[in-house]
């Protein structure tokens, strides 16, 4: 197996959830975390999702991350080795305010974490993303995104902020056009970079997956847009798609158009059947298959595959998939942190694995290097 050369050297939890301190030494192989069910192994993954833009694996607000009953704050800090360099990183909430990042003790933006390392995450509520609601999806794609352009996360924030402004007005029956045109702009301006971004990570992802020798399917993805309404390539022409949609907008409350209205399509490729209509397992292993090509288009274009964040991975796997899952893995190099609830699991990785026990007595959580 390669050494990584994306991969936490070591990562630190401080009253972060069940954790009260944890403190973690790695050799850079993949850690197989095991233990009961609510012993805190989750957690150690959600902690290392902060290290990276957005609200971490399961979008908790920052005050919802501090220790029962405790009003200290949280903080989560490791060493990250990046390539040729390696940096001290640190993200914290002191129970006021909002969360703080620093970067080789410099205070950095959230961006800032992503332009260093790359996260990539699957975890059992994505079981069910190509059966429910487009949000899931849309959130699934801008993650990928994101780890191709880390600054796809500013301009989701920008276009999401003047969106609700722009909401706001058509709320309360606001018709004057220059009141609006400042706020579309900026929008079209975000929204456009946003649908750019969407369709390079498709490519790239089609691109790793026809490129591969994997043990799981590939699956064909597309971008569609609410009501067959094709999404406008530039920020003028999409100014002008808010403009002319402003009387609909404003009989429904709401912005009808834009990149929020997207949604990702997926086909197994070898059967020609929509993701929605294959099995259970049929539809776990497309998203093995596209986080195994965002970690080989990443490897490619970032110089390193993706930490890999696994929550209870083996889940809808059968026996065959989860090894060579494994084998994937440790044949890209990658740092993958992986959760399930026995040492079974993890038999097919060897000695190519470190092992975590996790325990959990009255609350707090406990780690041992096995």
């Amino acid at each position: 197996m390669a050494a990584p050369s994306l991969a936490l050297q070591s990562l630190t939890l401080s009253h972060f959830r069940s954790h009260k301190r944890t403190v973690l030494e790695t050799d850079g192989r993949p850690v197989a975390i095991y233990g009961a069910n609510g012993a805190g192994k989750t957690n150690i993954l959600e902690a290392i999702s902060m290290l990276s833009p957005g609200r971490g694996l399961r979008g908790a607000k920052v005050d919802e991350l501090v220790r029962s009953q405790e009003a200290v704050g949280w903080k989560v800090s490791g060493v990250l080795q990046s390539l040729s360099q390696v940096h001290e990183v640190e993200t914290s909430f002191d129970g006021t305010g909002s969360r703080k990042v620093l970067i080789d003790e410099k205070t950095a933006s959230q961006a800032a974490l992503g332009r260093i390392g790359r996260v990539v995450w699957l975890v059992p509520v994505m079981d069910r993303l190509w059966v429910e609601g487009a949000d899931g999806r849309r959130r699934f794609l801008d993650r990928m995104a994101m780890s191709f352009h880390p600054s796809h996360a500013e301009a989701s924030l920008t276009y999401e902020k003047a969106m609700r402004e722009r909401n706001r007005m058509l709320k309360d029956g606001v018709r004057d056009p220059s009141w609006y045109s400042a706020v579309e702009a900026q929008m079209a301006k975000a929204g456009a970079v946003i649908h750019k971004n969407r369709l390079e990570a498709l490519e790239m992802l089609a691109a790793a997956q026809e490129q591969a020798d994997t043990a799981f399917p590939a699956a064909e993805c597309a971008l569609v847009h609410a009501e067959g309404i094709e999404m406008p390539a530039s920020d003028e022409d999409l100014a002008m798609a808010f403009a002319d949609s402003r009387p609909r907008d404003l009989m429904a409350g709401r912005t009808l158009v834009g990149p929020h209205r997207a949604d990702l399509e997926a086909v197994y490729s070898a059967k020609g059947v929509a993701a929605r209509k294959c099995s259970t397992g049929e539809q776990k292993a497309l998203l093995v298959s596209l986080i195994l090509a965002n970690g080989r288009a990443l490897a490619a274009e970032f110089g390193a595959p993706p930490i890999y964040l696994l929550d209870e991975v083996a889940a809808h796997l059968d026996a065959d998939r989860r090894a060579a899952l494994y084998d994937e893995i440790c044949a890209l190099g990658a740092q993958a942190w992986m959760t399930g609830t026995g040492p079974e699991l993890f038999e097919d990785l060897g000695d190519r694995a470190m092992r975590l026990d996790v325990t959990e007595h009255a609350g707090v959580s406990s780690v041992a290097v096995v």
